[in-house]
C-alpha cells in the first residue's frame, strides 16, 4: 500500500489537482482491487471513469503489476445527508398543514 501511495503522491495527485480534483487511497483488497475516493472536481466529473482507467489504474499497475483493477468508492458526507433530511422534513410539515 505504501508503494501505491507514493505513486499517487508523485504522479497521479498532481495531475488531478491541476484540474481541481484529488484522490485518496482507501484500501487494497485481497484480490488486488485498489479502492480510491475521488474528490473535488473529479468526484462529479463525467470523465471520472476514464480517468480511473487511463490514468490511475495504468500508473498503479505499472508500479505494482499485482493490481487487478481500481474501483472508485463514493461516499456522501454525513453533513450533506443531515441537511437533505432537514429539507425533506420541512417540506413534509409544510405540505401537511
Amino acid at each position: 500500500m505504501e508503494k501505491l501511495q507514493q505513486v499517487i503522491e508523485a504522479k497521479i495527485r498532481p495531475l488531478l489537482q491541476r484540474h481541481g480534483g484529488d484522490i485518496e487511497l482507501l484500501e487494497i483488497t485481497a484480490d488486488g482491487q485498489v479502492k480510491v475516493r475521488l474528490a473535488g472536481a473529479c468526484a462529479t466529473c463525467p470523465g471520472a471513469q476514464q480517468t480511473l482507467s487511463e490514468l490511475v489504474e495504468a500508473e498503479l499497475k505499472e508500479a505494482c503489476p499485482e493490481v487487478n483493477g481500481v474501483v472508485a468508492v463514493t461516499q456522501v458526507n454525513q453533513r450533506l445527508i443531515d441537511e437533505a433530511l432537514a429539507i425533506l422534513r420541512k417540506g413534509s410539515r409544510d405540505n401537511a398543514g
